[in-house]
């Protein structure tokens, strides 16, 4: 790796003044291998996170805060690729709830220089503190909670469709538009469909895994999957793309209860399917909590119907609020001629 390869760090926050000292050190680069930028795009945080990074800045000099007046990860990205060095080359997306391996952006760039791909992704394991964060890590490392998504365990190498965005190739970035800034979660699977039609690809590097720290609430993880499920809808409505089997199975599980539940006043043998539903996570999370030897994780089972009905509903909340304005629209226009 050449150091004349200049790379801009972006790290969007919004009061983490409990987290972000711990990621900057943490993605720090040698200045000796690699000229760098680290840009905190700051969406407003009413604690510390400024204060803290200012501190920071005062003994590292490459570290400066810039606005995000839109509060939105994906235009603090899109600020961070505007306002980048023009020397350069790579951009860096770093989150504030994670840890990075050592020479983290050093070895980004080098597969980035290695592969030619637009982008390289990256594996997350989730790590949690206390028993119900635990539970909620353990869940979202488990094929109960990911359904086998590739980046969310430590994969092989190699190219794929998504992953957990961490470098961009800066030219390709900018040619297909940065982030749609529409979207509020999920931007990150939108953009890398528009990132593979260009033709270099996404490269997953199995080996330089982050760790990530999850909510710690039922409440706002039930918020956050709500969110995630709204903007993979969105996504599929606004490309066209088809679900994979790991993104029908929350659909079918909520049709499973619902109709389950529904049915029951008529047909009492119909409660079988929601309660099919719950004793297999249930049954799920105990063996995790077994095999681990960890009494915490048969909580893990709630963290998974959480996540499953909320990422459900979101999604077909939007999609069918989609094709309800679309058919009002169509049933307009045709009233119309």
């Amino acid at each position: 790796m050449s150091k004349n390869h200049f790379t801009t760090i972006a790290m969007p926050a919004l009061n983490e003044e409990g987290h972000i000292r711990q990621a900057i050190l943490s993605i720090l680069p040698d200045p000796a291998a690699l000229d760098y930028e680290i840009l905190v795009l700051d969406g407003g945080s009413q604690d510390r996170t400024v204060e803290v990074v200012q501190d920071l800045a005062a003994q590292i000099p490459n570290i400066r805060v810039v606005e995000n007046p839109r509060r939105l990860q994906a235009s603090a990205m899109n600020i961070a690729a505007r306002q980048a060095d023009p020397r350069a080359q790579y951009m860096v997306r770093a989150d504030c709830h994670s840890s990075y391996p050592p020479k983290f952006v050093e070895r980004l760039v080098d597969c980035l220089e290695r592969t030619q791909a637009s982008s390289v992704v990256v594996p997350m394991n989730t790590q949690g503190t206390g028993c119900l964060h635990s539970a909620i890590a353990a869940t979202q490392n488990s094929m109960l909670g990911n359904g086998g998504s590739a980046h969310r365990h430590v994969a092989k190498s190699g190219f794929v469709d998504h992953g957990h965005h961490a470098g961009f190739l800066l030219e390709d970035f900018k040619k297909i538009g940065g982030y749609d800034e529409s979207f509020s979660h999920n931007e990150d699977a939108e953009l890398d469909v528009r990132l593979n039609r260009i033709g270099r690809g996404i490269y997953l590097d199995a080996d330089l895994a982050i760790d990530y720290y999850p909510r710690s609430t039922l409440s706002s993880l039930a918020s956050q999957y709500w969110k995630y499920g709204s903007g993979r809808a969105r996504n599929f409505i606004k490309h066209g793309t088809t679900p994979k089997l790991r993104q029908v199975a929350p659909l079918l599980a909520l049709s499973g209860v619902t109709v389950g539940i529904l049915a029951a006043p008529f047909i009492p043998a119909a409660l079988i399917l929601p309660v099919s539903y719950i004793a297999a996570c249930m049954l799920s999370s105990a063996f995790l909590a077994l095999r681990n030897r960890e009494p915490c994780l048969t909580l893990s089972g709630i963290a998974a119907i959480v996540m499953h009905m909320s990422w459900a509903l979101g999604f077909a909340s939007t999609f069918s609020s989609h094709w309800t304005q679309k058919a009002a629209r169509n049933i307009a226009t045709r009233a119309a001629q």
